[in-house]
């Protein structure tokens, strides 16, 4: 038997070999296609990560608001009030302290503590006896107290100086 030799290629080579390099060039090529893929990619992220890293930590310093110390304001004497409750006189003592975190304003608010003080005043003297004996009453005794207040301030400063209003002794008898 006569042996079948392989038909030259158009180049002089045989065909299987031509087949080889083919192939090993076009996976060589797939592969330089996906390292420069994901080498780009990284690298385009990568200097956009520095770029807006660099700019949020920049323009959050600034924009972070520092929180300031709290300052309190005693509201003395304390509130006294007296109700006439189930035909018996009973009477309420309260003392109040203002928390604010705002210097300037807690000064331009001291300017108006007699129209603060005669707001608590009437405030509390409109209060339920009863109703007061309850923690819920005492609650919302302090929203309305903080409500009235920050309205005042609101009216008098241009901003709500203060964020709360505290009971520091309550006394119903």
């Amino acid at each position: 038997m006569a042996k079948k030799e392989a038909a030259p290629a158009v180049d002089g080579q045989p065909a299987g070999k031509s087949k080889l390099k083919l192939i090993i060039l076009i996976v060589v090529g797939l592969l330089l296609a996906v390292g420069l893929s994901v080498g780009g990619t990284w690298f385009i992220l990568s200097k956009g990560d520095k770029s807006e890293a660099a700019e949020p930590a920049e323009a959050a310093a600034p924009a972070a608001p520092v929180r300031q110390p709290a300052i309190y304001q005693d509201l003395m004497p304390a509130f006294v009030v007296n109700f006439n409750y189930q035909n018996r006189t009973r009477y309420l003592q309260v003392s109040m302290a203002l928390m604010s975190r705002d210097a300037a304003g807690m000064e331009k608010l001291k300017v108006h503590m007699p129209v603060l003080r005669n707001r608590l005043v009437m405030l509390l003297s409109g209060q339920d006896f009863a109703v007061l004996q309850t923690p819920l009453g005492k609650e919302m005794l302090l929203q309305q107290a903080l409500a009235s207040v920050q309205e005042l301030a609101q009216k008098e400063t241009g901003s709500t100086v203060v964020e709360q209003v505290l009971f520091t002794n309550f006394v119903l008898q």
